[in-house]
């Protein structure tokens, strides 16, 4: 079955609706320029709250090793997930956490740059020049079909919804499927219901 892992958490009530839909895993946004930063302390305040089976993401670009270990350690972090210009040679340096490297999907897709990194998991989502992610905009999920071969977990983004994510997995038979904006009421708010929706369709998918 394929895993969903609701991402830009900034509240608790978000947090647990999430869960109580059967989400997977959460997101929490450490890049001051997002809409959906969430301070460190706060993540650990909603962290701590959490089942312990539930994996917590924290999301980084271009961040400082020493930073984000920091934030890593505070807010009891099981996955770290690069969405900028980190080299193989930095997400190599994180031992003891499971390594996320984003690749943003343009026209297409260099699977040998792919291949020179080594992490739990690669995520594809969508390339605008002025957003690191959360863009809520799809792209041709055609082009990454061709990276199964990585023997790596894939998890796919980028302008997801409960309207087309059952044909995304069909297509791209990912490992997960993340989502953001397009559950939200606006960035850092949650729309319940579309949160519900969303993991539904996720969970009642089929590969053909």
């Amino acid at each position: 079955m394929v895993k969903a892992k609701i991402c830009g958490i900034t509240n608790l009530d978000d947090a647990k609706v999430s869960l109580g839909a059967g989400c997977d895993a959460l997101g929490f946004v450490f890049y001051k320029k997002s809409p959906r930063y969430i301070a460190p302390p706060l993540a650990k305040e909603i962290i701590v709250q959490l089942p312990k089976n539930i994996l917590k993401t924290g999301v980084f670009v271009n961040e400082k090793e020493k930073e984000i270990k920091k934030i890593a350690r505070l807010c009891n972090l099981d996955i770290l997930q690069f969405h900028g210009d980190e080299s193989p040679e930095f997400c190599d340096k994180f031992k003891g956490y499971k390594v996320i490297k984003a690749f943003r999907v343009k026209r297409c897709l260099d699977a040998k740059s792919v291949s020179r990194y080594k992490p739990f998991a690669y995520l594809f989502d969508t390339f605008t020049k002025s957003k690191a992610g959360g863009t809520g905009k799809k792209f041709d999920w055609r082009l990454i079909r061709h990276i199964n071969g990585l023997k790596r977990p894939v998890f796919l983004s980028g302008g997801l919804s409960a309207k087309n994510v059952e044909d995304a997995i069909r297509c791209v038979h990912p490992d997960w499927v993340d989502v953001c904006s397009s559950v939200e009421i606006r960035p850092g708010k949650k729309d319940h219901r579309k949160v519900k929706e969303f993991i539904k369709a996720v969970k009642t998918s089929k590969f053909t």
